[in-house]
């Protein structure tokens, strides 16, 4: 059990028979009563935000998730292929099931498989990837002093803002949190 004093971004918790994965949350105390905790919630299989309050105090059931490492494959249209570490089972995702991930994906890449009750909800990227640069506007020196970037394409085909000494063939590290640029690699 989990209660409104013990949530985190991220933790996944079972409520009115869905999983929900908490993205925010606020404690609000009023002038009279109790205080109160709202939460926004994403729906793990539908995807859908909600935005709900709760009593201080309330407690739900954590959602036990069973984590285990996998191998992306490869690609073919909208359909991902990977392979269970351990097992060498092979099995395919759709792209609406991964969301932001199809971003990150290289071939040959380690990440973790998210099941729960034996139905695959998603993958766990690990915190930072690299990548190489394919395509971006060349730099000019001059236009440093604002701290100025620049849109580049990745192998992947996402798109990273990136300062403007970055150039198509440079490996750069990307934080999959947030697709932010970390360093030049």
């Amino acid at each position: 059990m989990i209660s409104t004093g013990e949530l985190r971004k991220g933790v996944v918790i079972e409520l009115d028979g869905d999983l929900w994965q908490i993205l925010d949350y606020h404690h609000i105390k009023m002038g009279r009563g109790s205080a109160q905790v709202r939460i926004k919630f994403r729906n793990v299989k539908k995807g859908s935000i909600v935005e709900r309050s709760f009593q201080a105090g309330e407690r739900w059931p954590r959602a036990q998730l069973d984590r285990r490492p996998i191998q992306f494959l490869y690609r073919d249209g909208d359909d991902y292929y990977f392979m269970e570490a351990e097992s060498y089972e092979q099995f395919g995702l759709r792209a609406d099931q991964l969301d932001d991930a199809v971003g990150y994906l290289k071939d040959g890449m380690t990440l973790d498989r998210i099941s729960y009750g034996g139905e695959t909800l998603g993958v766990e990227l690990p915190i930072t990837v690299d990548l190489a640069v394919t395509e971006t506007e060349p730099g000019f020196a001059g236009d440093t002093a604002t701290g100025a970037r620049k849109p580049a394409t990745t192998e992947t085909g996402l798109v990273v803002s990136v300062p403007l000494f970055v150039s198509a063939g440079d490996t750069i590290r990307v934080d999959t949190r947030s697709g932010e640029y970390l360093t030049r690699v």
